[in-house]
């Protein structure tokens, strides 16, 4: 079993910064694609940025430039620099992985994390 914990959510205004990390723990040989995904009430749930083993990060345009995705592979963690917030990145950040569980199959499962909030004032 693999568990996902992502924590350094909370109440910014509007221009400040925040720090989302989340942490991969259990059976895991390797994780592949990690991901940042954000659901705002009302909506449905959207990516933010996606990060590959190689550290090859996409982001979504209404992020490119503001949030920069990384990851610490011998940690199993991501995580989410988010600068210059605005009030429209609130929303529940949720981080996702790709994991592969033993050296002798390339089968990967994907896991959520419970999810951490982001407030922005404005």
């Amino acid at each position: 079993q693999v568990q996902l914990v992502e924590s350094g959510g909370g109440l910014v205004q509007a221009g400040g910064s925040l720090r989302l990390s989340c942490v991969a723990s259990g059976s895991i040989f390797r994780i592949n694609a990690m991901g940042w995904y954000r659901q705002a009430p009302g909506k449905a749930r959207e990516v933010v940025a996606t990060i590959t083993s190689g550290d090859s990060g996409n982001y979504a345009d209404s992020v490119k430039g503001r949030f920069t995705i990384s990851r610490h592979n011998a940690k199993n963690t991501a995580y989410l620099q988010m600068n210059n917030l605005k009030p429209e990145d609130a929303a529940v950040y949720y981080c996702n992985a790709d994991i592969r569980h033993s050296s002798w199959s390339t089968y990967a499962s994907t896991y959520w994390g419970q999810g951490t909030q982001v407030t922005v004032s404005p």
